[in-house]
């Protein structure tokens, strides 16, 4: 089992940027693929950004560019550097690791509001 704490967050304005950590606990080494999900109100719950255990990385085109995640594995942590923010944006954040073995059901942060004024 996998415990997962987001922090950051908050309130921006546009063109600023954020960094959102995410903290994990518990049995840290089935962890593998890690990522960041966003949903907006009205919205699906869609992919930002996931980073695999052997550090290849993969965005959403909506956010290529401008975010950047990344993973400090000596504290479990891992990281999405946001920059040049848009409203769009607006979300509540999720942290997600993939867990091993195969078909193990991920684990999930509580999610964390961004929120990018105009």
């Amino acid at each position: 089992q996998v415990q997962l704490v987001e922090s950051g967050g908050g309130l921006v304005q546009a063109g600023g940027s954020l960094r959102l950590s995410c903290a994990a606990s518990g049995n840290i080494f089935s962890i593998n693929t890690m990522g960041w999900y966003r949903q907006a109100p009205g919205k699906q719950r869609d992919l930002v950004a996931r980073i695999t255990s052997g550090g290849t990385t993969n965005y959403a085109d909506s956010v290529k560019g401008r975010f950047t995640i990344s993973r400090d594995n000596a504290k479990n942590t891992v990281y999405l550097q946001m920059n040049s923010l848009k409203p769009e944006d607006t979300a509540v954040y999720y942290c997600v690791a993939n867990l091993l073995p195969f078909g193990m059901s991920p684990s999930w942060g509580q999610g964390i509001q961004v929120t990018v004024s105009s």
